[in-house]
C-alpha cells in the first residue's frame, strides 16, 4: 500500500473535494453552508481521494470554529486520521449524521469508520446532539401566555442570568466550559455567541412571571446559514413549571414573525427535558451529530 499525501486545496482545484463518494449526505446537508476553498484538505493514496475535510467559521473569522465536513472511505481510518492530525487548527470536529443513522447497517458503518478515524487522530468524543428543523407545515407551537417577553439592551442582565442557569446544566459544552474556567467563562462564551450571530442584538429577550420574578431568557438568532434557536434557558429556581417550552414557542414565534421560513434548532441526545419541548413544540428530528474534542 502506497503512502497518504495530504493536499490542502484553494480555488484552482477544490474541485478534487468531492471526488470520494458520500454516503451521509453531507453535500445536501451542507447547501446553505459556505466552506472556504483554502480551508478544505484531502488525503489521497495512488491519486485517489480516501478522506476529507472542510473547516468551517463565519464570514468574518479569520480561523475555523470546528471541522463540520469529514469523510473517509472504508478500511482507510489511518488516512483520516493523519489528514485531521496535520490539520494547522486543531479545533472541534463535527461528525452530522442522518437521524436515526444506527438502526441502517450502512450509515452505522460509515458513522462508525469516521469516529474511529477521529479517535486515531486523539479527538475524544463530547457529546452527542440531536438536530431539529421546524418549518410552517410543522405548524406554529400554541403560546401559553404565562410569561411576560421583552428586550433587554443590557448584556450584565444576560451574563448574570447565564451564570445561573449553567450553575446547574445538563449541557456538555456548558460543563465543558465550568470546569476550564468556571461560570464565567461558561456565560461569556454564550454571550460571544450570541454577538458572533449576524441577527440583531434587539432579537435577544428576557421573560418574567405574572409575579415580576425573572424565569429565563431566550435568543431568536441567525447563524451564517439561517434562521435557529440560539439559546433556550430557565433559571433554577424557576423550574419545574414547564418555561422551557414556552421560551422555544415565544423564540420560533418571534423568528417566523421576522420572516423565518425554517427554524434550526439542537440540544444534547442526554438532555430529555429540552428534547422532550421541542417535540411538543413540533419540531422534527432531521439529523443526530457526534462532537469531539481535538487531543489536549
Amino acid at each position: 500500500m502506497t503512502d497518504v499525501v495530504i493536499r490542502a486545496l484553494d480555488t484552482s482545484d477544490a474541485a478534487v473535494f468531492d471526488t470520494l463518494p458520500d454516503p451521509l449526505g453531507a453535500r445536501e446537508g451542507h447547501r446553505l453552508t459556505r466552506h472556504r476553498p483554502e480551508w478544505k484538505r484531502v488525503a489521497l493514496r495512488d491519486g485517489r481521494v480516501v478522506a476529507r475535510g472542510a473547516w468551517w467559521g463565519g464570514p468574518d473569522d479569520s480561523e475555523p470554529s470546528n471541522v463540520n465536513w469529514f469523510d473517509v472511505a472504508e478500511g482507510e481510518e489511518e488516512a483520516g486520521a493523519a489528514l485531521l492530525r496535520s490539520a494547522p487548527w486543531q479545533v472541534e470536529l463535527e461528525l452530522n449524521l442522518p437521524a436515526g443513522w444506527r438502526d441502517d447497517p450502512a450509515l452505522r458503518t460509515a458513522a462508525e469508520t469516521r469516529a474511529t478515524a477521529a479517535h486515531k487522530a486523539g479527538y475524544e468524543l463530547l457529546v452527542e446532539r440531536l438536530l431539529y428543523r421546524w418549518t410552517p407545515g410543522c405548524g406554529l407551537p400554541e403560546r401559553p401566555g404565562r410569561l411576560e417577553f421583552r428586550a433587554e439592551p443590557d448584556d450584565a442582565v444576560f451574563f448574570d442570568a447565564l451564570r445561573r442557569i449553567h450553575s446547574a446544566t445538563l449541557d456538555a459544552h456548558a460543563l465543558k466550559a465550568i470546569e476550564q474556567g468556571g461560570l464565567d467563562r461558561a456565560a461569556q462564551e454564550e454571550l460571544d455567541f450570541f454577538h458572533w450571530c449576524p441577527s440583531p442584538r434587539e432579537w435577544w429577550q428576557v421573560a418574567y412571571t405574572p409575579q415580576g420574578d425573572l424565569a429565563g431568557i431566550h435568543i431568536p438568532a441567525h447563524n451564517p446559514t439561517g434562521p435557529c434557536i440560539g439559546f433556550i434557558g430557565v433559571l433554577p429556581d424557576q423550574r419545574g413549571h414547564g418555561y422551557a417550552y414556552d421560551l422555544l414557542a415565544e423564540c420560533t414565534h418571534f423568528l417566523v414573525e421576522q420572516g423565518a421560513e425554517f427554524v434550526a434548532a439542537a440540544t444534547d441526545r442526554g438532555n430529555f427535558p429540552m428534547a422532550a419541548n421541542f417535540a411538543k413544540a413540533g419540531y422534527p428530528v432531521v439529523k443526530e451529530r457526534l462532537n469531539f474534542d481535538p487531543a489536549r
